[in-house]
């Protein structure tokens, strides 16, 4: 009788970690580009999206910087730099328009399941910050990305299109709004789950339930992945030619377990999180945007409160937040030694340098950890003046791990995400948060640039069929923006009647 614990050994061309947006995003690329190869996707938990893409986990901002404020820093010169929005967008557009692609070829097949189409709006009050965001207005107007942006400061057009705002709000301190009608709300869960769906549908093996243990390179370039079936106990080693590490905090451990070279110094700061929720509908009928403002004065970037309007199967609920919290888990689902396990000799300085540049954040999230529940409502407040405790629960959203770069001896963290690719190609990996899922596409188009430099250029044309923009920059080419965009506002049921395909 065979041991049940005892490791067998098989063999894949490529091994998906973790089944969030990233991995269900790379393995339809490729199921897609070489529908020969043979895929499997490991999963530990027993099922796709429970981690960062759940919908309860994020905002489900379809981060295309129209209405982000950190995206548009002003300068010491009083001007508006609108480069990183621009980016930003940019890398939206690519994501877009695969979902139109995978919709028109049966990929994705219930786009009102993941995808609705919610204003995306800037809030500001006080009349330096009104004068901020018309500058604001105007420096995105030439730009054809946010050509629709819309400046709004009178009370009477604010109250008619945020009614739930506008009540019990006290006007006589100005306010303003920038309005785009190009924004969306995403279930990245949903997404993923369908993008999972036809993958295993045409092939890809899926292991939920499984961890990986341990990788190693083989003598002949390849990885022996370890893996665990968490029920079971029982052993199997996968032998891949590629690995591609998308499980989300969880990424940097198993990239220092691979001993890939590019993540030595790299280093993860776990930042928890809350938002407050209502599915009230006297509430929701009242809200129709994702409205973001700026964040507390000495907070991080990420910490940018914002009242959403979320579509989750079907219904409508409003998020507010978040809130920060702390744990030194790396996943909602984690360990509490994942933290420490991740300090090494090669990252311990830029580790402990965090401590020292990053006091205003620490001081941050002390403060945030003391907040009761009628603290958070009474955040909102700024929002929603009429906001009630009893309509509001607080629930906790997923864990992100910031990355920690190394520069020389020190740390310099970063709220992006990085794709880290070892030396022979064969093993990538992505690390940090917002706004990763958003940017999922490009992000995974990256790494099929960089692993497979000599397959990408006779996967062109395939490419293109995907991503028609494909290696152009949309703001440039304002006639191509228009045909995509018209495309995939079609095909997605984005217009603004809200019909879906």
């Amino acid at each position: 009788m065979s041991n049940p614990k005892e490791a067998r050994t098989e063999k894949t061309d490529v091994v998906l970690v973790g089944a969030g947006i990233m991995s269900a995003t790379l393995g339809v690329l490729l199921r897609r580009l070489q529908p020969d190869w043979s895929i499997t996707l490991i999963e530990r938990l027993d099922g796709a999206a429970a981690e960062s893409s759940d919908p309860w986990n994020n905002a489900g901002t379809g981060h295309s910087a129209l209405c982000e404020l950190n995206y548009t820093p002003e300068l010491p010169d009083g001007s508006i730099d609108i480069t990183k929005a621009v980016k930003v967008n940019e890398q939206f557009q690519v994501t877009r328009q695969f979902w139109a692609y995978a919709v028109e070829n049966g990929i994705l097949t219930d786009v009102r399941n993941f995808l609705n189409p919610i204003p995306h709006v800037s809030f500001v009050h006080g009349a330096d910050r009104v004068d901020y965001l018309r500058r604001r207005k105007e420096a995105l107007a030439s730009n054809p990305l946010f050509a629709a942006t819309e400046f709004i400061d009178d009370p009477d057009e604010f109250a008619r299109r945020l009614p739930l705002m506008a009540a019990g709000r006290d006007f006589t301190e100005p306010v303003a709004l920038n309005w785009s009608t190009d924004g969306t709300d995403v279930d990245f869960g949903a997404l993923s789950r369908q993008l999972i769906a036809y993958g295993v549908n045409s092939g890809i093996n899926a292991l939920f339930g499984h961890e990986v243990r341990n990788l190693s390179r083989q003598s002949d370039g390849s990885w022996a992945v370890k893996v665990r079936n968490r029920r079971t106990r029982a052993n199997r080693t996968i032998n891949a030619k590629f690995v591609f590490v998308g499980a989300g905090g969880q990424a940097l451990p198993l990239l220092q377990k691979a001993g890939v070279k590019a993540a030595r110094g790299f280093a993860g700061f776990p930042v928890g999180g809350k938002f407050i929720r209502t599915g009230n509908p006297d509430v929701t009928a009242g809200h129709h945007a994702k409205v973001y403002g700026f964040p507390p004065l000495g907070a991080p970037p990420m910490s940018a409160p914002h009242l959403d309007t979320r579509v989750i199967a079907g219904k409508p609920f409003l998020l507010f937040g978040p809130f920060a919290g702390w744990t030194p888990k790396f996943l909602k689902q984690g360990h509490f030694t994942d933290l420490p396990k991740s300090i090494k000799p090669n990252n311990l300085l830029q580790m402990a340098s965090i401590g020292v540049t990053e006091l205003s954040l620490v001081n941050y999230l002390v403060g945030q950890l003391v907040l009761s529940d009628a603290d958070r409502v009474d955040a909102l407040r700024e929002f929603a003046p009429t906001a009630r405790d009893g309509d509001w629960e607080t629930i906790e959203a997923g864990q992100r791990v910031q990355v920690i770069r190394p520069d020389g001896l020190k740390g310099v963290l970063e709220f992006g995400t990085t794709t880290l690719v070892d030396d022979e190609r064969t093993m990538a990996g992505l690390l940090g948060a917002s706004p990763g899922a958003s940017t999922a596409v490009p992000a995974m188009l990256d790494v099929l640039e960089r692993c497979f430099p000599d397959r990408f250029p006779a996967w062109q044309p395939t490419l293109k069929e995907m991503v028609p923009s494909l290696g152009t920059k949309l703001s440039d080419e304002p006639a191509l923006f228009e045909e995509v965009w018209d495309w995939g506002t079609k095909v997605l049921g984005l217009q603004a009647d809200g019909v879906s395909p």
